[in-house]
């Protein structure tokens, strides 16, 4: 391989055999990377160099289910609740949110459409004090898994049996998360305010947006 030069991240990188170095870019966020002079095809990861995962729960209405709606990356709970608010209720109805690292839920296996995960399960209970656990069905290929309530158990394994005993009917259930209730950053009655629309600000929403009575009053002016 000969002596050259290429275009790199909007860096000009230039090479010889076994010797690559990098000219000075204009752009900060290049400047950044590293790789900087000499370079490194590996580079240790300092801790916290990638936020963990939280799962994101969304209850539409009052009487609706909380549904999973997707991810973010955060570093605790609080950042997680405030890039999921961002992100997931902006531009829809929400009445409260829920978000959790992904490591606390504890995921069954997976079934085809036919089969019932209920009738898979061969577990061995936990053995200790009865803890509150939230109880998510997936239904089908394709859907969120939606919230179907809460168990008393002594651990993951024996929610998921206690959920067999309460929640299992005869629709099947693809998959079944569980969830400790302690570990679930939940908005509670006083934080809802913030999803609230001022009045000055309905038009955000689609209802303010009145096509059809505008169309009429237009021909009604044009006939007189």
């Amino acid at each position: 391989m000969g002596t050259g030069c290429f275009k790199k991240f909007r860096r000009t990188v230039c090479y010889t055999p076994g010797i690559v170095s990098m000219e000075e870019s204009l752009d900060p966020r290049v400047n950044r990377l590293p790789g900087t002079g000499e370079w490194k095809q590996e580079y240790e990861k300092h801790s916290l160099d990638q936020f963990p995962t939280f799962e994101v729960f969304v209850q539409a209405k009052e009487d609706k289910p909380f549904q999973h709606e997707g991810i973010v990356h955060a570093p605790d709970s609080n950042f997680a609740f405030l890039f999921a608010k961002e992100q997931y209720s902006r531009r829809y109805s929400c009445s409260g949110m829920w978000v959790v690292n992904t490591q606390n839920v504890l995921v069954s296996d997976y079934t085809e459409n036919s089969q019932n995960i209920y009738d898979t399960l061969d577990l061995d209970p936990e053995k200790g004090p009865l803890m509150p656990y939230e109880v998510f069905h997936l239904m089908r290929r394709g859907k969120q898994h939606k919230h179907v309530g809460r168990v008393e158990a002594s651990g993951k394994n024996h929610a998921l049996m206690e959920a067999k005993v309460k929640f299992d009917s005869d629709k099947p259930v693809m998959n079944t998360w569980v969830v400790k209730s302690s570990d679930i950053f939940q908005t509670q009655n006083e934080h809802k305010t913030i999803w609230d629309t001022l009045p000055l600000k309905q038009f955000r929403e689609a209802t303010d947006y009145r096509g059809g009575e505008k169309i009429r009053e237009f021909k009604a002016k044009q006939k007189e």
